[in-house]
């Protein structure tokens, strides 16, 4: 099982992701307009935008699902180039999306799993194909306590989890078996306070791990909460990057609408304290 653990992590404030002059046009429409997005080792790293801002271009270009027409995507200084969403998960980026991707139908265990399925040593599993499911749930058990996500039982249908347990196993998924960062894309939507709470506890988790998290989120709490910096996009680029000490909620909110000018880059915003 390769976990966060097993992989070398970078020194606190080292740029593990970055985003080069992005750019992605859709016909007449540019969705991006010269982005730029550095997410440093240590940190959780938000990115915030009112409705065309272009965060969600930028999401689908950093997890392989959109190419971009221009710029250029590194990963530990190296370039790279996502084609498809399986090229940035074999090199250890893992993506949390609004509707979860989780089999409702299925255990605890198995949606864990899900894709990564662990056969039987020998004949049974080279042969026969068959699934070591004790070694799973054995694996997956010890993974959610780790985590210190609370669950009834790890063999518990996810269709019987309430909304925040059910968004916890896709994030404990992702924390699990990222093995460079973890982007997720507005992880506490729709979840009551106590649920959102919860998933909140499991992404600082994952962060203290020595994973960074790139976190799309529309909440403010949220991430004046969970944030080390912010990311402020408007009109398909950055505008500003602060963090929660730097900016209140009022003057983020004010530079992301446009009525307060921005600062591509705020002073003191480019690293992790």
């Amino acid at each position: 099982m390769s976990t966060a653990a097993e992989s070398k992590t970078p020194a606190k404030g080292e740029i593990v992701l970055e985003a080069r002059n992005i750019v992605k046009r859709y016909g007449h429409v540019t969705a991006l307009d010269g982005a730029n997005l550095e997410l440093r080792a240590g940190e959780v790293l938000a990115v915030i935008g009112d409705n065309g801002a272009g965060k969600s271009t930028m999401v689908k270009v950093l997890c392989g699902a959109v190419v971009p027409d221009e710029g250029e995507v590194l990963l530990d200084g190296v370039p790279v180039h996502f084609t498809s969403p399986m090229d940035p998960r074999k090199r250890g980026i893992e993506t949390v999306y609004q509707d979860l991707a989780v089999a409702p139908a299925l255990d605890i265990a198995t949606n864990l799993f899900l894709g990564r399925e662990v056969r039987c040593r020998g004949i049974l599993g080279s042969w026969f194909r068959m699934l070591d499911k004790r070694r799973m749930k054995s694996e997956a058990q010890k993974e959610m306590t780790e985590l210190k996500f609370r669950l009834p039982s790890i063999e518990s249908s996810v269709e019987d989890l309430s909304g925040g347990q059910r968004q916890g196993v896709a994030v404990a998924r992702a924390g699990i078996f990222a093995r460079r960062l973890v982007i997720m894309d507005e992880p506490t939507a729709a979840l009551g306070v106590r649920e959102s709470g919860e998933v909140l506890n499991l992404i600082r988790t994952i962060r203290d791990r020595g994973l960074p998290v790139l976190l799309i989120s529309h909440n403010m709490p949220h991430v004046f909460e969970l944030a080390d910096r912010i990311h402020i996009m408007r009109l398909g680029r950055r505008v500003a990057l602060t963090t929660p000490k730097q900016h209140s909620m009022g003057e983020v909110v004010a530079i992301m609408t446009g009525a307060m000018p921005g600062n591509e880059q705020a002073p003191g915003a480019d690293a992790v304290k």
